[in-house]
This record gives C-alpha cells, structure tokens and sequence, in this order.
C-alpha cells in the first residue's frame, strides 16, 4: 500500500472546497495580555514587534480593505480557488465580545471569503467567545489555531508563554465540545529542549486528537528579547540536517487525519538572525519529502489508536 508522506493543509482544503484555498493574513488590531500588563509587558521571548503577524495587512483598515489589499497582492500568482479570512497576528480572540462580533461577522458575510481561522492564546476564550464561534460557524468553516509552542513547562516558563497546560487542555475540551477544529503551534529548536522534548510534544497532540498541526522553526529575530539571549552564547540553534529529521520523527507520531499546517515557517529576511539556512524553505520541504523517501515512512506510521507503536513498523 502506498502512502501519502503527510496530510498537508492543501489536500485538506482541497477536499473541503473542491478547489485550492489561499490564506489571506489579516490583522484584527488586538495587542496581547503578554504585551498590555494583564501578564507581561515584554511579549513571549521569540515574538517579534508583529506579533508573528509580519505579513499581514494593516489593522488600521477595515476588514473590508484588508481583504480587499491581501487579494490585490497576491492576484499575480494567484487566480480561482477559495479565500480563507486569516486573522494571524497577536491575540485573535483578546477583545470583548462585541468587538470580535464587528470583526468576524463582516468577515464571514464577504462573498469572497470561503472559511475564517483565527490566531489565538488558550487563555482568551472564554465561554461567550467560543459560544460567539460555534455561531459564526453556522455562516462560514471556522477553525481556531492555539500557541501552544511546547509541552516542557520549564521551556514554557523561558519564553513567557504565560498559561500552564492545564489551561491548554481546558480550552481545547471547550473548542472540541462546540464542535470548533483546532490547530495547534508547536516550535522545535526552542532553547534547551532535544529529541526528547519534542516527542514528547508529537505524543501529546496525538493522543488529544488535534485537528490540525504548524511546526515552526525556531527564529531568531531582531529586536527579540531572544535575540539577546542568542547573541550573547547562551545557546545555539539547531542544524538543517537534525531539524529535518526530527520533523520526520515527530509526523510519524502523529494520526494520519491530522493536517499539517506548516513545517518550517518564514522568518522575515530583514529582521531574521538565525539560523540563516531556513530561508530557502523550497529546499527544506524538499528534504523533508527526500527523509520520508529514504526511510519509506509516512505520517501515523507509529500512531495506532492513541498510543506510539513500535518502531520495527
């Protein structure tokens, strides 16, 4: 039997909509409880001063606009398919109720816009929110994308992520129960984690059933408070060659219906420190492909029923 390397977010949209999709990257102007005081003031350590909303349209324009900007770039390499409303930086969900209302109903209400996913914290979704979700969710596909960037509390104390995982946990039951897909954030090469952490990670999205799955490589980015810790040793990011394999590992571990969202992430060139190779992402997919080919893996080849299988599969 012949299997496909992994599940990716183009097949899945394709399914859906019987057509390719595109992301368009979107701003909701909302700041962050790590940003505004509520937790912190200084941001998770790695975020940059976009709030990994570098390549979205400006949230000072309406949503209208910001549509209407998102589509008008893309158009030269772009035409037909399905336009999916991204919400992508800061805290998606951080503003009362009403406010989301004003955002996301004209979203959902555009003739243009085929779904709405939404970047967002594990502790900014309260029940009205999910609530305000799940009703949206009867105009438009609605899918919610959770930072959770590790499972190594320690690794979480570091960056500044601000929640423990049981807050995690809670908020993913929630989403699951109103019937809201959820994609998870995870970032390998993260100071001080190995192997160990990261299956540990790929075991725990597995065994909680997670929609969907964005591997980020870790960036070092100017102007970061992990920048800082960078250039001064205190550690070192990880290598080509180990980042390929343990995405591998990791999609190994992980249910063959769990979509892969992303597997390596753009750093924006100008602000982007290390490590320099991520920058030819069309080399690192193709790598990624040649570890599946070398090794005739594929994703869920060590998944069976909630629990890791034996490696001799």
């Amino acid at each position: 039997m012949e299997h496909r390397p992994y599940y990716s977010a183009n097949q899945y949209y394709r399914e859906l909509f019987g057509e390719k999709a595109y992301k368009l990257s979107l701003d909701a102007g909302m700041t962050c409880p790590n940003r505004d005081g509520t937790l912190d003031m200084r941001g998770c350590i790695f975020c940059s001063a976009g709030g990994s909303g570098d390549f979205a349209q400006g949230a000072a324009d309406s949503v209208a606009e910001q549509l209407d900007g998102a589509i008008a770039r893309i158009a030269p390499k772009y035409s037909g398919g399905k336009y999916i409303a991204y919400f992508q930086a800061f805290t998606g969900t951080y503003a009362p109720l009403q406010r989301l209302r004003e955002i996301f109903i004209p979203a959902a209400e555009d003739a243009r816009i085929a779904g709405i996913s939404i970047a967002t914290r594990p502790d900014c979704l309260e029940d009205c929110k999910i609530e305000f979700l799940k009703e949206l969710a009867k105009r438009k596909p609605v899918w919610v994308e959770l930072g959770l960037q590790t499972v190594n509390e320690k690794t979480a104390k570091y960056i500044r992520r601000g929640y423990e995982l049981p807050v995690f946990e809670d908020t993913l039951s929630r989403l699951k129960l109103a019937g809201i897909p959820v994609t998870v954030h995870i970032i390998v090469g993260l100071p001080g984690e190995n192997r160990t952490d990261y299956i540990k990670c790929a075991e725990y999205l597995a065994d909680r059933q997670v929609e969907g799955v964005k591997i980020q490589l870790l960036h070092v980015l100017r102007g970061t408070d992990l920048a800082a810790d960078y250039e001064a040793g205190l550690f070192s990011t990880m290598e080509r060659d180990d980042y390929i394999r343990t995405v591998v590992d990791m999609l190994e571990l992980l249910p063959p219906d769990t979509v892969i969202h992303r597997l390596t992430g753009d750093g924006p060139r100008k602000i982007l420190i290390a490590p320099q190779w991520s920058t030819d992402k069309k080399n690192i997919l193709n790598l990624i492909h040649r570890e599946f080919k070398t090794r005739s893996t594929y994703q869920g080849r060590k998944y069976r029923n909630g629990s890791r299988i034996n490696d001799t599969l």
